[in-house]
């Protein structure tokens, strides 16, 4: 009955407004409706407009606020992690959220209390003589480079606020969205007052998260105990193609996992000189080197060591008598006096870097990507200085002008093909009047004649072209002009001259370029004058470094810290180091103090500092560009010591994920090897919890004021 009534009131009200009057009562309801629509869209946008301010404003706090805001006392508790020993990255505890595999509890306290806190000191090994009169410097000197880093910016964009591990997809794009951010960043910061600066540098918070826990798993990878990150294939699509990327290509999350030590374990390696002779077979395990091994003289299995018989080489005959013939060739060549840093493309074996070694030459290897049989591994585990890339559309990671010699031996590098575009690229970092040696014994007519015409485009002029009767090797030398006067008497200007705007020095994810950059004429331009002879380069400083006094300063202050606290204070016994990497080389003032001691040292300038690297090679040293968000292009257990002076700090909270990092010093250093860390003790302590999950030994820890120092070795410890 009810219902009955309600459907005749419904239609007695439809009836009414279908009559003349219902149209007020139309009006009246679009009204209402416009009303509360009115009422809702105020609402609403009024919302917007706040949330359009409030991301306005939140450029005085772009960095994290810093989380280390208890009290000393509550940061020194003593972890759980000293109790669990064994922890991975994934887990997650209580009121923490999962960021990158780790976990992050974020605190909300704003106040910022001055705590001192002290990392704990070893008993066991005496104070290092010498930190205490130079930590203190430590912090000054540290926000003189962060605001070095901050003023300098690279033209081909390597600088950048944020890296999440997939820069390995671009290819040299990231210039104009630098540019872009860089205008925008500019265009802010007039806006900002100095009060508000000061806040932001302040509220920046530590690179690793205290709170953070860590339980570690083995990567279950296709190249297994020989994983190289960026360099393998290893993607669930990449798994059916090749083996490795044609070009550097980094996984999109990173790289939280362990490498596996060899299937038949790892033995400490050979020392040096000794492992110039032999090593231990067992360590380079490879099922393709075996039968490698089989077809070649100059490497021979005898069980347990692989030995290397003195002055055999890959092609017959004696190194020490290719050399002298080199040498006979072109009397200015002068092995270890006029010529001291020299590329080897191929890394087919190290013969010629060792017996060069022996003149005082540095030679560094490039063992190409290509090489499935490993042997750029055999050569590091021999002692020897080599790094593993592509050599295929992008430029290698060196600047521009730096090395005195290119050496190519039966590399099978056709170098005219696509234009000639990697003889370009060997133009564009061979010094000016350097030379480019190119040995082979099976030349085709066509390949000689493609070469002869791309080097004389390039106005290459060819000093010497022999046959060497011992090795039967057909020997040319090629050398670089020195100005750009022959350019212009070119009759076909192909490849043509680079424009103005190109940066030679750009090398992170660069393309290689198809034109012959200007050669430096001006005192003020790196590469304009050949340096000084072996060892007087080293202590010079050229016309063309504007931080004469800086560089002075530092090459002074890491000579008297590396005699006096390094080589004795810090319990490592040197004997036993050879492969030495700095992870924040400057000026090369820590390799140039080393310089006496049986080692070799690579050192590495981060893409987002300033660009010192031409200075490390004019002063006789190697180097090379890189940034740390990434995995560094070398196999595991490689280098004997890492040296990371202010890494962390120094990085800004870039990385996606800090503790990755720490994950690829896991990568590379050798079980034995060593990692020495300066930095700020908010930043040291997490990471010695992050070693000490690891299973990495703490040989000693050292901080005064806000600095600190941090000793710690690898041992065999696998999850």
């Amino acid at each position: 009955m009810m219902e009955r009534k309600r459907e005749m009131g419904i239609a007695h009200f439809a009836r009414r407004i279908k009559q003349p009057r219902g149209i007020w009562v139309k009006m009246a309801f679009v009204v209402l409706l416009g009303l509360c629509f009115v009422f809702f869209w105020s609402f609403l946008s009024s919302s917007a407009s706040t949330f359009n301010v409030q991301r306005e404003s939140f450029d005085d706090i772009a960095e994290p606020v810093s989380a280390r805001t208890k009290s000393a006392h509550q940061v020194s508790e003593p972890s759980k992690l000293h109790e669990r020993g064994k922890v991975e990255p994934g887990l997650k505890s209580k009121e923490g959220k999962k960021v990158g595999g780790s976990v992050h509890k974020h605190e909300t306290k704003k106040k910022k209390e001055h705590a001192v806190s002290h990392l704990h000191k070893k008993k066991d090994l005496p104070k290092p003589v010498g930190v205490e009169e130079v930590v203190v410097k430590e912090d000054q000197e540290h926000g003189e480079a962060e605001s070095d880093d901050s003023e300098s910016t690279k033209e081909d964009g390597e600088e950048v606020t944020e890296s999440d591990g997939s820069e390995g997809e671009s290819d040299g794009n990231a210039d104009d969205s630098s540019a872009s951010v860089d205008e925008e960043v500019e265009e802010k910061n007039e806006e900002v007052t100095v009060n508000e600066i000061s806040k932001k540098r302040k509220r920046k918070g530590p690179v690793f998260d205290p709170k953070a826990e860590y339980i570690w798993r083995l990567c279950n990878t296709r190249s297994k105990h020989n994983y190289m990150p960026c360099i393998d294939n290893d993607g669930l699509i990449g798994r059916l193609q090749s083996y490795r990327h044609r070009e550097r290509s980094c996984p999109k999350k990173p790289v939280m996992c362990l490498v596996p030590l060899p299937h038949d374990g790892y033995d400490p390696p050979v020392s040096w000189p000794e492992s110039k002779s032999k090593i231990v077979y067992k360590n380079v395990a490879h099922p393709k080197l075996a039968a490698y091994i089989k077809k070649h003289n100059w490497v021979n299995d005898s069980g347990e060591y692989l030995t290397f018989p003195q002055n055999q080489t890959a092609f017959n005959g004696n190194v020490l008598q290719y050399l002298e013939f080199i040498q006979e060739m072109v009397p200015d060549i002068e092995w270890g006096k006029n010529v001291r840093i020299v590329l080897d493309i191929g890394c087919s074996e190290s013969s010629f870097v060792a017996a060069l070694l022996d003149k005082d030459v540095l030679t560094v290897s490039l063992g190409l990507k290509d090489d499935l049989v490993d042997l750029a591994q055999v050569a590091l585990e021999r002692g020897f200085p080599t790094f593993v890339s592509s050599l295929a559309s992008r430029r290698l990671p060196f600047p521009s002008g730096v090395f005195d010699t290119i050496h190519c031996a039966a590399c099978g590098i056709h170098w005219h093909s696509h234009g000639g575009k990697l003889l370009l690229e060997m133009n564009r970092i061979l010094r000016p009047n350097g030379y480019f040696i190119l040995s082979s014994n099976n030349d085709k007519i066509e390949d000689d004649e493609a070469m002869t015409a791309l080097t004389a485009s390039i106005c290459w002029n060819i000093l010497a072209h022999k046959t060497e009767e011992a090795s039967e090797m057909g020997v040319r030398i090629y050398q670089k002009p020195e100005s750009n006067d022959i350019y212009e008497l070119r009759r076909k200007k192909n490849p043509p001259l680079c424009k103005d705007n190109e940066n030679p020095d750009a090398a992170w994810y660069v393309p290689m370029k198809t034109c012959i950059h200007d050669i430096p004429s001006a005192i003020e331009q790196h590469g304009a004058e050949w340096p000084e002879e072996w060892p007087k380069r080293l202590e010079t400083y050229p016309e063309w470094l504007t931080s004469k006094e800086k560089a002075i300063e530092d090459a002074n202050r890491w000579n008297a810290m590396v005699n006096k606290s390094y080589l004795t204070g810090l319990g490592i016994d040197w004997l036993h180091i050879r492969n030495v990497m700095d992870m924040t080389a400057i000026y090369g003032g820590f390799a140039a103090s080393l310089v006496k001691q049986n080692v070799w040292v690579m050192n590495v300038v981060p893409v987002h500092s300033p660009d010192t690297l031409p200075f490390i090679y004019e002063r006789g040293l190697l180097g090379i560009y890189h940034d740390w968000c990434e995995s560094f292009g070398t196999y595991p257990r490689s280098y004997d010591l890492l040296h990371a002076d202010h890494l962390f700090s120094r990085l800004k909270n870039r990385c996606k994920q800090p503790a990755s990092i720490v994950v690829e010093m896991d990568r590379l250093t050798r079980p034995g090897g060593w990692v020495v860390v300066r930095d700020k003790v908010e930043i040291l302590e997490p990471l010695e919890e992050i070693l000490r999950s690891l299973h990495w030994e703490i040989r000693m820890t050292y901080a005064q004021d806000k600095e600190g120092m941090l000793c710690a070795q690898k041992t065999l410890w696998r999850p």
